[in-house]
């Protein structure tokens, strides 16, 4: 029993050390580490993972890097946690937006959108549109590195999907729910596909939950007239106190950024996905996501999404939020 024991805990010992040497956050010069406060980082659809194994938040989105801290305060970073397959269909260097990090089943998965602007699979309008999916790579830490598994494609490769996210429904099966993007069917929509137990590749095919169209609040000018906004963006599922599903998902009030909320009747991804008549956030923030920090407190990550002298600037925000009634409530900004 002594040498069992010992075995044991020297498999543990050599897994947590491989773990930390193959991670970015080990391997990089210490020099090019820098800590600075949430509101010092540029970044676009920011994803917050509080890890309870090792009492860290690990903050990802659009760019593909990843920032940790201690206490939502001081982040540090940024790491390159992503290691795609150059010789898939994302090529060399593919663009990255909207990463997300989930834990699941004792491993950690990176859901995200990637690009390869050398390949085109439509022309819509005028618009050429490249080569855009969402995809998930897998690790056994938190801080990574992030590597393909083994299905190169989980959606179809000539339609252009992202903001890819993570939901486990009511049947206990794994599911990707993401965007089918405005450019090719001019009204956006959010579907879902079936994964794999492991979540390495998907299972049969995409299902649409609800149009951009099908929103109150969200509105735009075509050809001179106010019509409904074509832009699906950002879902992520939720489940109130009371057990009721909810999804905050992103789009435009004109040219105003604007996030609101819809609530599944059946309780399950398959709706029907009734919207809100009024947006929960104020204008020029989206992109949200929620996660209870390490004490139990529930909040939302945002961008803010302004304009300063012809250039976009994206910041990452937290609010309180309360889940404790029928419907989710926004309330003041969180500043830890």
């Amino acid at each position: 029993m002594r040498n069992k024991h010992w075995y044991i805990f020297y498999f543990v010992g050599l897994l947590c050390v491989a773990c930390r040497i193959s991670s970015p956050l080990w391997a990089q010069n210490v020099k090019e580490f820098r800590t600075v406060p949430l509101d010092s980082i540029r970044l676009s659809d920011p994803c917050i993972l509080a890890d309870e194994p090792s009492r860290m938040y690990y903050m990802t989105g659009t760019g593909g890097l990843l920032w940790k801290s201690k206490d939502l305060k001081l982040w540090e970073g940024p790491y390159k946690v992503a290691h795609t397959n150059p010789h898939s269909w994302m090529g060399p260097d593919p663009m990255i937006w909207a990463a997300e990090l989930h834990a699941y089943k004792d491993k950690y998965y990176y859901f995200a959108t990637f690009t390869n602007r050398a390949l085109k699979i439509d022309t819509v309008k005028g618009n050429v549109i490249e080569r855009r999916a969402s995809h998930i790579l897998v690790s056994d830490c938190p801080e990574g590195p992030y590597r393909p598994m083994q299905d190169e494609v989980y959606l179809p490769a000539d339609k252009p999907t992202l903001d890819g996210t993570f939901w486990v429904d009511t049947d206990g099966k794994p599911y990707m729910v993401y965007c089918y993007e405005w450019l090719q069917n001019w009204d956006g929509t959010i579907e879902k596909i079936e994964l794999k137990p492991d979540l390495s590749g998907s299972v049969g095919e995409g299902k649409l939950l609800f149009r951009s169209s099908e929103c109150p609040w969200s509105r735009e000018i075509r050809d001179g007239k106010e019509v409904p906004n074509k832009v699906t963006d950002g879902p992520y599922l939720f489940r109130t106190a009371t057990g009721r599903l909810g999804m905050i998902w992103t789009s435009w009030i004109h040219n105003v950024y604007t996030q609101g909320v819809a609530y599944s009747q059946s309780g399950t991804l398959d709706g029907p996905w009734i919207q809100e008549p009024e947006p929960i956030t104020p204008p020029d923030f989206g992109h949200g996501m929620l996660f209870q920090t390490l004490e139990g407190k529930w909040l939302m990550a945002v961008h803010s999404h302004k304009e300063v002298n012809g250039v976009y600037i994206r910041v990452p925000h937290l609010f309180e939020v309360d889940l404790s009634g029928d419907k989710l409530q926004v309330g003041k900004e969180y500043k830890p």
